[in-house]
Formats: C-alpha cells, sequence, structure tokens
C-alpha cells in the first residue's frame, strides 16, 4: 500500500443554484397570502423598500412614464448606479436638496420611509382586534368538572382521566395505564379510575364523551337521549348487539336474528344517524381559513371568449426609495452606511424583480389553461381534458418544474366557483371516437352513474365498467374500484338499500 499526492485538472460542467434563484422560486411557489405577509416583513425590515402611494390614475400613469425601475445587481458595484451618476449631472440642486432633506430624517436607517410618527401601527391594530384563542377540549372539560357536585374522592381522578381525552372525545389508554403512570401522592388505581370515568360519562357535556369506543360513545347518546320511544329502544338494539353487521349493511340477518322488521331497523337506523361519532369536536371545531384566488376568470359575451387576470389588489407596488439611493453614491455618508444601504438596495430590487416575474409567469400559465380547457367553463367537468404540465411548458418556452411552482397552492375564481390551479393539470385517455377525456372526467362520469343507479340494485364494479364502456370510455375494473374508493363511493352491497 502506498500514499501519495497528486495534481490533476478535469473540465466539467456542474449546474448550481443560487441563493437568489432559490428565494425567486419560493417567491413563485407561494399562495397570494403567503406574499402578500412576505412583502409586509420585507418591508418592515429593508429600508430601501417602500410602498408607491397612487394619490390618482393620472399621477401613476404619469410616473410610469417618466421613471424607471432601479436595477441592481446582487454585487452592488458601482457600475450599478450608472443611472444615478446621470441624473446627478442633470440635477445637481435636486440631489443636493434631496440629500439635505434626508440628512434630517431617520439618521438610523432602520426605519421604513414611508412611515411617521402619528400614524397608526396596522399591523398592532390588526393583533389587536384578533380574537383570542378559543379554549382547548381539555380546559373546556376541566372547567364543567370543576362545577359539578361529586364526591371529592372522585375529583382528582376525573381531572387525570381528562387530561387523556383525545380531540374526538374518546379515552383511548387503558385505566392500568392511567393508574401506572399517574403520580404515587394521587393513590390512583383500576377501580377508582372506573368510578371517576362513569362520573365523567354521566356528568359531562356533550354526551358521549370519555367512550372508549364507537360503540361505548354511540350507547351514551342514546342512554343520554331525553325522548323516549320505541326507535330509541331499536337503535339501542341495533348498536348493542348489531353493530359490525350494521356498518356491513347486512339488514336481513339483523332482522332474522334480532326479530325487528325491516322498517322498524330503518327508523332505528335513522336514530342512529342523527349521533355523532366525535362529540369531542362538537366543543372544539377547526378553523376552516377562507381561500383567496391568485386569479380570476370571466367570460365576455362580445367577444365570446374567457379572459384572465391576477387578483393582485392586496400585493402593494412596490420602488426602491430615491434618497436612500443617492444616499448610497454620496461619498459625505460613510462607508458602513453607505454599504448597509448598498445591500438594502439590492435586497429591494431582487423582490420587486421576483414578485413582477411572479406575476408574469403566473398570468401566462393560466391563459393557456383557458385556452385549454374552454369546454370546461362551459359545459362542467365532465368536459375536462388532458392537460399535462409537459406540454404547457412547452408551449410558454419554461421548465416544467417552473410550471409545478406556478400552480402549488393556486387558486382562480370561475363562473363554475373557486378551483385549485392544478385541478385543470391531469392525465386521461381516448374514447372510442377518439376524443381525449381527462381522468377527471371519467371520476365525474363514474360518480354520475353511481348517483342514478336503483339503489335497491346497486351496480357492481362488472356493472360500472360496462356502463363507462357505452359511454365511449373503457378502464380496467381496478381502476373503478380506485376511483369509486377516491370519491369515498363505498361498494354496491354498502350501497344497496332494502
Amino acid at each position: 500500500m502506498r500514499f501519495e499526492t497528486s495534481q490533476h485538472m478535469k473540465m466539467g460542467q456542474h449546474m448550481k443554484l443560487a441563493p437568489r434563484m432559490i428565494q425567486s422560486m419560493e417567491i413563485l411557489q407561494m399562495p397570494l397570502s403567503e406574499l402578500e405577509e412576505r412583502i409586509e416583513q420585507e418591508l418592515e425590515s429593508n429600508a430601501a423598500l417602500e410602498v408607491v402611494e397612487a394619490t390618482g390614475s393620472g399621477d401613476v400613469k404619469q410616473a410610469a412614464e417618466t421613471e424607471q425601475p432601479l436595477e441592481v445587481d446582487g454585487e452592488g458595484g458601482d457600475q450599478e448606479f450608472a443611472r444615478l451618476d446621470d441624473y446627478e449631472r442633470a440635477n445637481p440642486d435636486v440631489v443636493a436638496n434631496e440629500y439635505a432633506a434626508s440628512i434630517h430624517r431617520d439618521r438610523s436607517l432602520g426605519l421604513n420611509s414611508a412611515s411617521s410618527n402619528n400614524e397608526k401601527d396596522a399591523k398592532s391594530e390588526a393583533m389587536a382586534a384578533t380574537p383570542a384563542r378559543g379554549a382547548s377540549l381539555v380546559e373546556q372539560l376541566l372547567g364543567q368538572w370543576a362545577l359539578v357536585d361529586v364526591d371529592e374522592v372522585l375529583r382528582r381522578p376525573g381531572e387525570v382521566l381528562i387530561s387523556y381525552f383525545e380531540d374526538d372525545g374518546y379515552l383511548r389508554t387503558d385505566l392500568a395505564t392511567i393508574a401506572d403512570r399517574a403520580p404515587e401522592s394521587d393513590g390512583l388505581n383500576e377501580k377508582v379510575l372506573g368510578r371517576g370515568l362513569q362520573a365523567l360519562q354521566l356528568f359531562l357535556e356533550p354526551s358521549g364523551v370519555g367512550a372508549r369506543d364507537a360503540r361505548e360513545c354511540l350507547l351514551l347518546q342514546l342512554d343520554a337521549a331525553e325522548s323516549n320511544d320505541d326507535t330509541l329502544e331499536w337503535a339501542r338494539v341495533l348498536v348493542r348487539d348489531y353493530l359490525e353487521d350494521l356498518m356491513q349493511n347486512r339488514l336481513p340477518r339483523i332482522s332474522q336474528d334480532s326479530g325487528l322488521t325491516m322498517d322498524q331497523i330503518k327508523e332505528g337506523i335513522e336514530r342512529v344517524r342523527k349521533l355523532s361519532l366525535a362529540p369531542g369536536r362538537m366543543l372544539v371545531t377547526e378553523e376552516n381559513h377562507p381561500i383567496t384566488p391568485d386569479a380570476i376568470i370571466e367570460y365576455n359575451e362580445d367577444e365570446d371568449r374567457y379572459y384572465a387576470y391576477l387578483n393582485d389588489w392586496m400585493i402593494p407596488n412596490l420602488q426602491v426609495n430615491r434618497e436612500y439611493a443617492l444616499m448610497a453614491k454620496n461619498r459625505k455618508v460613510e462607508t458602513k452606511d453607505r454599504d448597509f444601504l448598498r445591500k438594502s438596495i439590492s435586497n429591494a430590487s431582487w423582490l420587486i424583480d421576483a414578485v413582477s416575474q411572479r406575476k408574469n409567469t403566473l398570468l401566462r400559465v393560466i391563459r393557456v389553461v383557458v385556452d385549454a380547457q374552454r369546454d370546461y367553463f362551459d359545459y362542467g367537468p365532465d368536459a375536462l381534458k388532458p392537460l399535462p404540465m409537459t406540454d404547457v411548458a412547452r408551449e410558454l418556452g419554461i421548465h416544467v418544474a417552473t410550471v409545478s411552482r406556478a400552480v402549488a397552492e393556486k387558486y382562480v375564481l370561475t363562473p363554475r366557483g373557486v378551483v385549485p390551479l392544478r385541478k385543470f393539470f391531469t392525465g386521461g385517455t381516448q374514447t372510442d371516437e377518439g376524443e381525449d377525456v381527462s381522468w377527471d372526467a371519467i371520476k365525474a362520469g363514474l360518480k354520475e352513474i353511481v348517483d342514478a343507479e336503483d339503489k335497491a340494485k346497486p351496480l357492481s364494479d362488472e356493472a360500472l365498467v360496462k356502463a363507462l364502456k357505452e359511454r365511449g370510455i373503457e378502464i380496467a375494473r381496478r381502476t373503478v374500484a380506485k376511483y369509486r374508493a377516491q370519491l369515498s363511493i363505498p361498494s354496491a352491497r354498502l350501497r344497496r338499500t332494502y
């Protein structure tokens, strides 16, 4: 074995993503709400970035005609300020006055130039107006338990048990494990925990919390029912003795074993359907955040075509602060301050370019979608056509990854409602007539066939294959089963009604 060192040269090509390129892709992939938040953060942290305050349409138009955006390279070299040099030579008096005025404001260089002391902080007002966080399920149940008139011996066991309740209200940890985990000072055992659980199930609302499985949860709700009639007893029999058969829709077997008629079983089932399998979620509801569409698609009757435009009114018009740009070139300013300003101007210019590029790319992609999916807007989901992202990327002359990032987490407002932009990109097949049809259109057709079937004699997967074939769509039975599962359509046996 011999160790030695040597030098050699090798030629090769390597692709590396610069940090700015990665950030630009992140901006492209952001939905509208995240982009707005990102711009607000940059406005707060970057002194060189400011919002263009439009006083009127004429002022905005004139400013667009007379001013050009300041372009700054990532390195921030002197050659990137050539246009400022021309401006200084052509307007020496204006530059001197602007610099003199800038000395008296914002010496710390850390505040946005558009802000002032007497202006209200919109972010602080929004935070003050935000509603407080709602109490969790455990917090609400502990509050109920504190008001319950119960033997004090059971007070502590009840508190311990509530801490093990899950979000849906179930207690899935066995009592022996809870007793082992409890501190010795509490003196808890399975017996006292069992008594505490009975008290919790009796007093806490809504009824059903504290159940250990679905059967116990439903029975607790039936026991707490105010009205007492025959349907209540039929429902109790179905849940207590025939829950598994009920879930498998084996109603004739239930009727044979229980002695209940089919009508009694149906009325009992209707009573069970009014119960909740997750009573804990009745106290704590999940927050549904509103969707802000990134673009709007509208139909023009005069031209008989659809138009797309961006819903970017919430995105402010940004520009580089001219006073700070002038200060970055003025040698009277300290070197460290000029370096700070150059970096801030570079970051601001990059953000402006990234936002502009995002708007341009997103709008181009949406316009291609509108042209390709005209039948969808006219006739509905059944007319959705296959549209691979590779075809869109080829038509626009961009990479397919760019198209994927442009449509990620984006929504569009169409005449048929708010839909995800990614919905329009799908594969497909051809009908017997040679017409392209997307997989989503096949799913829509499958759901339409199932909705129209005779529920007393539901169609099997083989029958669904034949029904689709009659429409000119030929797919395998396993594909039908897969699409049926994706659409949450149960099997034929479970769909059958008696």
